[in-house]
């Protein structure tokens, strides 16, 4: 099992920057894929960025070139570093990774960008 615990979410004005934060229960450096996820109101929930171990991160076309998601394995933690931030880009967002048969999600953590 792995616990994901979320932080470094908040209030931010347009053009800002936040760090998300997920540290996990366990040692990451073998697991091979980890994602930041958010839900919009009203909206579905929609995959933000992901790293898969042997591969480049992939990022939503809405975030690309604004979002950096990052791992630090001595850490155990996945970071998404949100940059030159929109209103659009609020939500909740969750961390997520895929281990063993099973899903595991950080409990959630509201970004909100306003002025």
């Amino acid at each position: 099992q792995v616990q994901l615990v979320q932080s470094g979410g908040g209030l931010v004005e347009p053009g800002g920057s936040l760090r998300l934060s997920c540290a996990a229960s366990r040692s990451i450096a073998g697991i091979v894929q980890l994602s930041w996820y958010r839900r919009a109101p009203g909206k579905q929930r929609e995959l933000v960025a992901e790293m898969t171990r042997g591969a480049g991160p992939t990022y939503a076309d809405s975030v690309k070139d604004r979002f950096i998601i990052s791992r630090d394995n001595t850490k155990n933690t996945l970071y998404l570093q949100m940059n030159s931030l929109k209103p659009e880009d609020t939500a909740v967002y969750y961390c997520h990774t895929l281990f063993g048969a099973n899903n595991y999600w950080g409990q959630g953590i509201q970004v909100t960008v306003s002025s």
